[in-house]
């Protein structure tokens, strides 16, 4: 097909029309001032856009030389496409024909080292590369997403304007913040969905145990979902979580949820959070018991191969149902306060190891509308941040150590019955480990550095002095002193 190249009308483009780029092309050109050029590698998606949405003005092209023609100087163009080598290819399709001050934006779910890489090539051509995280699935692309943009300051000047005009709005502001420089919004897209697997793991686990020990039916399960979704655990996941329990099954009239197979899919951004975690030192338990959980839910073989396994599990028998309910939600409340502890500790640890200038309290403030994990709860966060900048960890600030405090009770309770009656519950355990092991005036690392010392000689450190020391175990068993400051 041929067509003469569009006069350069348009302010922002998107390449890659499957439905997060449609939907987020729609969105943009629903806001006044915006007019949005579209591309596609096959013709067929972009007709059928056009199609559909005569209304959006859409300025198409057939071609990279075309889309970068339709746009105003500086070009900006977002690439909605399937992370990996296809967003490769888009970008060195685009450098061929974008100039100088010209912006491209990755707003896939890249891996924030991929983004790295990339701004470093890009900025080569002194082409401006931006990784921006986008959350919010389908829906939140076309009626308003979080937006986690990274890349420079000049970029962020032709960015602020568009980017604010189609985010997500709470209590007035646009959840859209410049994070910080290359792979910054990406990391922190990454650590959001890192929270998001704990979040949904928690919620599920709470489901199992009013099913299994309160012997609550999905239907009145979602009412107690949707009664702690106005209280202090009001969010997105808990809203959603009582319409997935109210639906039945139209074909055997039973609840969906018991006919959905019980194997759970994930696409990596968990595992990222967790690897990148470990890289840096830091304990994300909660994040990783979530996803191991996924990882043994699709293990049919070796599920059904320990059926047969003694479990020794004890009856946990309920005596007071809205007790052990109560008890179950400061469970879950608390257990949550972790995970995103523990996800704003590996935000600062991200910050200080690839030198992004990151404000924790505007990471909060942007999560609080049009992402997956909004919740109430994160005004709390962006108040602690702001009443101490150099918290060093969030479960310490006076509101969120409050809460686990006293929520205690019920999370030792309703861990220990688990662990009684043989249900599992890794990240509620994991969650109440971590935060013993927090307050822990003393932990057994002392006997893990005596045990290194012995058979590889990596030396420790004492209570009592300055300095690195070694002891010769098998020798006269004296202590050496390897580097001592005195």
């Amino acid at each position: 097909m041929t067509s003469t190249a569009p006069a350069p009308t348009a302010n922002i483009g998107v390449v890659g029309l499957a439905v997060m780029g449609s939907n987020l092309a729609r969105n943009l050109a629903s806001r006044e001032g915006n007019t949005v050029a579209v591309y596609n590698r096959t013709w067929e998606k972009t007709e059928t856009l056009l199609a559909e949405h005569p209304e959006a003005g859409f300025v198409p092209a057939t071609d990279y030389k075309e889309f970068a023609a339709a746009l105003q100087k500086p070009r900006t163009a977002l690439i909605m496409v399937k992370a990996g080598r296809g967003t490769d290819a888009v970008i060195d399709e685009l450098v061929q024909v974008f100039e100088p001050g010209d912006i491209i934006v990755d707003g896939g779910n890249a891996l924030f080292t991929d983004t790295i890489r990339r701004e470093k090539a890009v900025r080569e051509t002194g082409i401006n590369f931006v990784g921006a995280g986008i959350s919010g699935g389908e829906e939140g692309a076309l009626l308003g997403p979080s937006i986690m943009p990274g890349g420079s300051a000049e970029a962020w000047v032709t960015l602020k304007p568009i980017l604010e005009s189609i985010a997500a709005v709470a209590e007035g502001e646009p959840c859209v913040t410049h994070v910080g420089t290359d792979g910054a919004g990406h990391f922190v897209k990454m650590i959001h969905n890192g929270i998001e697997y704990a979040d949904m793991q928690l919620i599920a686990e709470a489901y199992d145990l009013l099913r299994r020990v309160g012997g609550l039916s999905p239907a009145e399960i979602a009412d107690v979902f949707a009664e702690w979704n106005t209280g202090e655990l009001e969010s997105y996941l808990i809203e959603i979580t009582a319409e997935v329990l109210r639906q039945v099954d139209a074909t055997t009239g039973q609840p969906l949820v018991d006919v959905i197979l019980d194997q759970a899919g994930a696409k990596g951004t968990g595992a990222w959070t967790v690897q990148t975690a470990l890289d840096l030192g830091v304990p994300v338990s909660g994040i990783a018991e979530a996803v191991f959980a996924r990882s043994l839910s699709s293990k049919p073989a070796q599920r059904a191969a320990a059926q047969a396994l003694p479990g020794g599990a004890e009856n946990w028998t309920v005596s007071d149902r809205d007790a052990f309910i109560e008890d179950v939600r400061r469970a879950l409340y608390a257990s949550k306060i972790i995970a995103y502890s523990q996800g704003f500790d590996a935000i600062v640890a991200g910050a200080e190891e690839f030198g992004w200038e990151i404000k924790k309290g505007e990471i909060a403030k942007i999560w609080r509308a049009g992402c997956i994990i909004r919740a109430r709860f994160l005004n709390r966060i962006t108040e602690a941040y702001a009443a101490d900048p150099a918290l060093v960890a969030l479960v310490t600030a006076p509101y969120f150590a409050d809460a686990v405090s006293g929520s205690l009770p019920s999370w030792r309770r309703i861990v220990a019955g688990a662990a009684l009656a043989g249900i599992p519950t890794p990240a509620f355990a994991s969650s109440l480990s971590y935060f013993d092991g927090l307050r822990a005036d003393r932990l057994p690392a002392a006997l893990i550095q005596g045990q290194r010392d012995f058979f590889g000689a990596h030396t420790y450190k004492r209570i009592d002095r300055e300095g690195t020391f070694h002891t010769d175990w098998s020798g006269d068993r004296t202590e050496s002193v390897a580097e001592d400051t005195h």
